[in-house]
């Protein structure tokens, strides 16, 4: 019955389905330790938080009977420190994905589109259903973003364009110049959102100061604690814009959104550059190892420059079976129209070999 009074177009829509979780793999084959799953299908740091990260949390806990710092003020200070922007040009978000959902509420209503590429991160395909909008859809050229093609699908009726850098599931990214071209390219009155998730994988020599973009173009840059930092279970992300914009996103954000641990966590994670090099550590050796094994398996592959690898198996579906009954979650990838593909994030050093080693067995069949 409940069905007969939703909004139409909010039936069309196709739930998100994230990487499934480790206690329901462990349930499905029969495991009790946890500790035996090897989940390589979210892009979380197999490394964990930081260990000044947990002292935080640890510290906030006896005044979790307090309501949190609704404005963020000492995350936002630090972040402000780190990155040289203002912190009136900081917002914080319940992850940069309910920014998404912010950006959304502030700019796009009925009649409008926003333009995004495929396959891309599958939140903005599910952001224009659910405003009831036109989500523009443009395919990748040779899996990196074709921001020629973007900007041409640009029209009056566009308010947002999504760009990915580094792009999720593929793991492509484009360079300054790049950006700056498509900028020129596109009217004035559309804003650009850089999701830079994975901006901290880059290596030097791909990075860019986009957040000077902010105040130069319409621009919002997107970032989170969840990857790199090792707090998706906080969900804790941050967006960068004009002090004009975070003002009016700020008036449509719920009060609290962020809470009191995840901001607490944040700012000691910032601090902790050893975790942070250590993580890029195992993340460029996991990926070495992982870009050698597929060629040993003659397998087709993304190169990356996040911290997962987007690689051809043949039977996506079939192989992600398979691996959740040995212990080994990864991600299939027809939800993204690549069913031949699976994405593996890069884990421990002993998570890439039982992956492998199951994979090469699975292949053999």
């Amino acid at each position: 019955m409940v069905k007969k009074t939703a909004r139409p177009h909010i039936l069309k829509i196709k739930p998100y389905q994230p990487g499934k979780p480790i206690e329901e793999v462990a349930r499905e084959i029969g495991v009790k330790e946890i500790e035996e799953i090897s989940k390589l299908a979210s892009n979380e740091n197999p490394l964990g938080p930081s260990p000044l990260a947990l002292k935080a949390i640890r510290k906030a806990l006896p005044r979790l009977n307090l309501y949190p710092d609704g404005s963020g003020y000492y995350l936002k200070q630090g972040l402000s420190e780190r990155l040289g922007i203002p912190p009136e040009q900081i917002i914080l978000g319940n992850g940069s994905n309910e920014i998404i959902e912010l950006i959304m509420h502030v700019f796009v209503g009925p009649g409008h589109n926003i333009v995004y590429a495929h396959p891309s991160f599958l939140v903005y395909r599910l952001m224009a259903h659910i405003f009831g909008v036109r989500g523009i859809e443009v395919p990748l050229g040779y899996f990196t973003h074709d921001l020629g093609a973007m900007a041409r699908a640009v029209n009056a009726e566009t308010q947002l364009v999504f760009i990915a850098n580094p792009n999720n599931p593929t793991g492509t990214a484009v360079l300054r110049q790049e950006i700056e071209e498509f900028l020129d390219k596109i009217p004035p009155r559309v804003i650009t959102v850089l999701d830079e998730a994975y901006y901290e994988y880059l290596p030097d020599s791909m990075k860019f100061d986009s957040l000077s973009l902010v105040n130069e173009k319409k621009v919002v840059v997107l970032r989170t604690f969840s990857k790199l930092y090792g707090l998706a279970g906080l969900r804790i992300g941050y967006g960068i814009a004009s002090r004009d914009c975070v003002e009016v996103l700020n008036r449509v954000r719920q009060p609290f959104n962020t809470n009191s641990l995840a901001q607490a966590a944040a700012l000691a994670a910032l601090d902790d550059e050893e975790h942070v090099r250590r993580t890029l550590r195992v993340n460029r050796k996991g990926l070495e190892r992982l870009n050698r094994a597929f060629q040993d398996l003659g397998l087709d592959y993304v190169p990356s420059f996040a911290n997962f690898i987007l690689v051809k198996v043949g039977r996506g579906q079939e192989i992600f079976q398979r691996l959740l009954q040995r212990g080994i979650i990864v991600r299939p990838m027809d939800f993204y129209g690549l069913p031949e593909y699976i994405r593996v994030t890069v884990g421990r050093p002993e998570e890439n070999e039982k992956f492998l080693r199951e994979l090469k067995k699975l292949l053999k069949k």
